[in-house]
């Protein structure tokens, strides 16, 4: 039986949140954001290990406590110029610990609100995919497209759009050769389409944001109260 693994990309600064110290490290609830994603993927007992894929000279990273964890996180100080290279250079680290039929799910370190049992979800719905696929969301929204001077252009149709969220979860040996090939695919479900294969979208959350501006932190905030408090 293949087994499960993660693999958290945070190597990059997150230069949209205007900040002093990288995205990953923001405080939401007393910890790093990082925190938050690290506790569901790692409390999952169905994935075997997670990887958090971290740039060569990080040290803020041996600032915060994560003995929780131990045991199940490994740090890679390995992390590339973009979100896909940071990702391939971690899939090459780690491949001792992964056979070509594992399982990887990549996640982004700035969707704080994953739950696992979203990720289960995910897991479940994909064990027998010959491809793998993907959280996302249908797109509600109306979509505008600007003529480059803010101005509307036109509307866009939404039918059939769907917004991506991660994880991601693709085969090992499938994923390192979608990136390989793929240059800088902005996420690994458009790196295995470059391949000809089709990822299977499965249905998500809106909780599980992306923090990317300031105000999404607020947000994050308060869906992580919800979720304890509930």
């Amino acid at each position: 039986m293949p087994s499960y693994f993660a693999l958290v990309p945070a190597a990059g600064s997150g230069s949209r949140m205007e900040a002093a110290s990288a995205k990953q490290y923001l405080p939401v609830r007393g910890r790093p954001l990082i925190y938050h994603a690290l506790r569901a993927l790692c409390g999952l007992s169905t994935i075997r290990q997670v990887f958090v894929v971290l740039c060569a000279g990080d040290a803020t990273w041996h600032e915060y406590d994560w003995s929780a964890f131990s045991g199940k996180l490994s740090p890679l100080f390995c992390g590339g110029t973009t979100r896909a290279e940071s990702v391939l250079n971690g899939l090459r680290a780690c491949r001792s610990a992964i056979a070509d039929d594992d399982w990887v799910l990549v996640h982004d370190a700035a969707r704080p609100c994953i739950s696992p049992v979203l990720v289960d979800q995910l897991m479940r719905e994909l064990a027998e995919d010959e491809v793998g696929g993907l959280l996302a969301v249908p797109l509600a929204d109306t979509l505008k497209r600007d003529d480059g001077a803010g101005r509307v252009l036109r509307t866009e149709p939404r039918a059939r759009l769907w917004q991506a969220q991660t994880p991601q979860m693709f085969r090992y040996a499938m994923l390192v050769r979608a990136l390989a090939q793929a240059g800088e695919a902005t996420d690994e479900a458009s790196a295995v389409e470059i391949l000809g294969l089709k990822p299977r979208l499965v249905l998500g959350d809106a909780r599980n944001l992306k923090v990317t501006f300031p105000q999404d932190l607020t947000l994050a905030e308060l869906i992580l109260q919800d979720r304890e408090d509930s």
